[in-house]
């Protein structure tokens, strides 16, 4: 679980309708709130004055939102709401009974480029360090990435590798679903063909990239 110094600490409640009631959303993501989170608390703020370090253009703070919620399953539209409600990045903690998880959004400026998101009770060991707040959140996303790609690549090289493996892994899961469907022998054997050929490419990535 995460831990923080007492002076990180806010404790502050927020009620959920303070998301959708001002939000023009329709009522499929207002249900969100409504059936699956039963509480938003504020825990904890990383900035200057509360860590000490320097905040950036990109990266003013850092906010830690704890979400209990009523059952086991991360309300992921609910999330973009939060998120573009608030003008900070944003780690959450979820809590369901004794279980937990962890997010958070890789943000470029106020656009949600994609979000990460831990396993159920997978514990992260969460260092909340950097040359200053940017470099901070860019080491919290690293703790998501399961690839073992090489830490000292830059960080958008990182997440570039990151996101061309995930493309490339799930073409090669549609194309295992099709050759089962597949009945024609040819047809099988070419995608056979270019699942093959994809692998090899991944196989390329990592040598390239991987930490050896």
């Amino acid at each position: 679980m995460i831990s923080l110094p007492e002076n990180c600490k806010v404790d502050r409640f927020i009620p959920k309708n303070k998301f959708y009631e001002k939000s023009n959303i329709n009522n499929k993501i207002k249900a969100e709130f409504i059936d699956k989170i039963k509480k938003i608390t504020w825990k904890y703020k990383l900035s200057e004055e509360t860590v000490g370090i320097k905040k950036t253009k990109e990266v003013e703070e850092i906010q830690i939102f704890e979400i209990e919620l009523k059952i086991a399953e991360i309300p992921k539209k609910a999330l973009q709401i939060i998120d573009k409600s608030i003008p900070y990045v944003i780690l959450y903690n979820f809590i369901y009974e004794n279980n937990y998880c962890y997010a958070i959004a890789l943000k470029n400026k106020k656009n949600i480029e994609k979000y990460y998101f831990s396993n159920w009770n997978e514990d992260i060991n969460f260092e909340f360090y950097g040359i200053d707040l940017k470099n901070c959140y860019q080491n919290i996303i690293k703790k998501f990435i399961k690839r073992n790609i090489n830490p000292s690549l830059d960080f958008e090289k990182i997440i570039k590798i990151d996101n061309e493996l995930e493309k490339l892994e799930k073409e090669i899961s549609i194309l295992e679903k099709k050759m089962i469907n597949e009945k024609q022998f040819k047809r099988k054997a070419e995608i056979h063909k270019k699942i093959k050929e994809i692998k090899n490419k991944i196989e390329e990535i990592k040598a390239k990239y991987y930490n050896k």
